[in-house]
């Protein structure tokens, strides 16, 4: 286990990503906007991640969704930055940008605001793209994880996207 300030839940589980993914030969990116990095940081708390994990982009602002990961202004403006819409963009502009083999996109409402009657704060988006699957592979979905604050969120947010990067089987 590696010395770190990060909880020792996700760090457990990003080191079964990188082994499960090293195993299955594949290599991952992420697309993160509520958790700011916390994914890349856990990936990257692993030895021999950089075989791995290829790119991690933190898009917190639309500008950024749009301007890195090409997210349509037309996506975000009609279903809004927290949706399945935006997350599938953002997973797909993941793997657009990099050499990746998968990659997961988190986008949602950490708190304290920000939230709403239709999507509280709690609620977080995941989407998972992967390079040349066929449309049946796509797997994308919203969360409503308890108000535990912002951190609380953000780590609910970071271990379900960890979940997702797992080969299948894995």
């Amino acid at each position: 286990m590696p010395d770190t300030v990060l909880p020792t839940e996700l760090v457990e589980l990003a080191e079964k990503v990188i082994i499960a993914n090293r195993r299955a030969g594949r290599t991952i990116a992420v697309a993160e906007s509520c958790t700011g990095g916390l994914v890349s940081a856990a990936l990257t708390e692993i030895v021999g991640s950089s075989e791995v994990f290829e790119a991690g982009f933190v898009t917190y602002s639309n500008d950024m969704k749009a301007e890195l990961l090409k997210v349509s202004h037309d996506v975000l403006d009609t279903f809004g930055a927290v949706s399945i819409a935006t997350a599938w963009a953002m997973a797909q502009g993941a793997l657009n940008k990099s050499h990746a083999h998968v990659a997961v996109a988190i986008t949602g409402i950490a708190g304290p605001g920000g939230g709403s009657e239709q999507k509280p704060v709690g609620t977080v988006v995941f989407a998972r793209a992967e390079r040349g699957a066929s449309p049946d592979k796509v797997v994308a979905d919203m969360h409503h994880f308890a108000d535990s604050g912002r951190g609380g969120v953000r780590l609910q947010a970071a271990l379900c996207a960890l979940e997702l990067l797992l080969p299948d089987g894995a």
